[in-house]
């Protein structure tokens, strides 16, 4: 099968190309002017590199030429409204221009990433645009099935590469509110499993699955697991109030070298869990647990 891949570059996306190499598929990866090195399989005679942009229309459908299926996973997790980045432009238009582009080359098959705590009623901005990319999508005729993974984690991973960082140069992590809340973290590579599966597997078309881990854990808890996977015995934290945090997220999140937005902020006080049972069962997939995997992201 030969498949047309959108955000192959990034964390998810090279482990996507990496798995639909190995089982023989050919890709047609869709990537951004300059961006070439970025992608991991970009030697590989299986895989063809075609330079555009999901917010330019016209760079689709040449790239999509002789491919039967669509695997969408661009997105992005904070806004630069200054070079034209945010989740309008990225989740709502640009999912929109892909789809077209499907349909105008007479592909059916779409699979698209989308996010737990993607829902209707979402206050955030990042789930109300991953929610109405779902929408567009789900009233098309396309044979479409969606995937809403938790926090997704992995080795070279932002969420554990951050969490590092603050553990291996702080004496003493500060964490926000109690620490309390919950995460359903999920692999990386049970994640682009999930989507190379999805390929051939026609019960999963027109469903929507939650992806996460097999057990969820507080942030404090995350934290433990992740210093002893470094070999540190115990992480010290220390607990800052919510409202005396909000104020200066607020007030820095402009900032791109700052680490966190005020949506990023309301996301992790929600938490992040799901109800995998559909999604194992219908992929045949045993989820990770955290605590399983996250040894793996440090070995040499």
């Amino acid at each position: 099968m030969k498949v047309f891949v959108t955000g192959g570059t990034g964390f998810v996306g090279n482990e996507v190309v990496r798995q639909l190499v190995a089982q023989g598929h050919e890709v047609s990866a869709l990537v951004r002017s300059g961006s070439e090195d970025k992608l991991a399989m970009g030697t590989s005679s299986q895989v063809q590199i075609h330079s555009g942009d999901v917010t330019q229309p016209n760079s689709l459908p040449p790239a999509m030429q002789g491919c039967d299926a669509v695997i969408h996973l661009v997105g992005i997790i904070r806004e630069i409204p200054a070079k034209g980045v945010t989740f309008k432009r990225l989740h709502v238009e640009g999912s929109r221009h892909v789809i077209d582009a499907a349909i105008s080359q007479g592909i059916t098959r779409f699979l698209q990433m989308s996010a737990n705590g993607v829902r209707l009623e979402a206050t955030i901005d990042y789930h109300q645009t991953k929610w109405q990319a779902e929408q567009f999508l789900r009233d098309t005729a396309l044979d479409w099935t969606i995937l809403r993974p938790s926090l997704i984690f992995g080795r070279g991973g932002e969420f554990v590469n951050m969490l590092a960082d603050l553990i291996r140069k702080l004496p003493v992590i500060p964490v926000i509110g109690d620490g309390q809340y919950r995460l359903q973290p999920v692999n990386v590579h049970q994640v682009a499993e999930s989507f190379v599966k999805a390929l051939t597997l026609p019960e999963s078309i027109g469903e929507i699955y939650h992806l996460g881990g097999s057990k969820s854990y507080s942030y404090d808890e995350i934290l433990d697991l992740t210093g002893r996977a470094l070999g540190k015995d115990k992480v010290h934290k220390i607990h800052q109030p919510v409202f005396m945090v909000k104020p200066f997220v607020k007030l820095l999140e402009g900032f791109e070298k700052f680490p966190l937005t005020q949506d990023q902020l309301a996301m992790l006080l929600e938490g992040n869990e799901c109800d995998i049972q559909n999604w194992a069962e219908t992929f045949s997939i045993q989820p990770i647990s955290y605590a399983e995997g996250i040894a793996e992201c440090f070995k040499e």
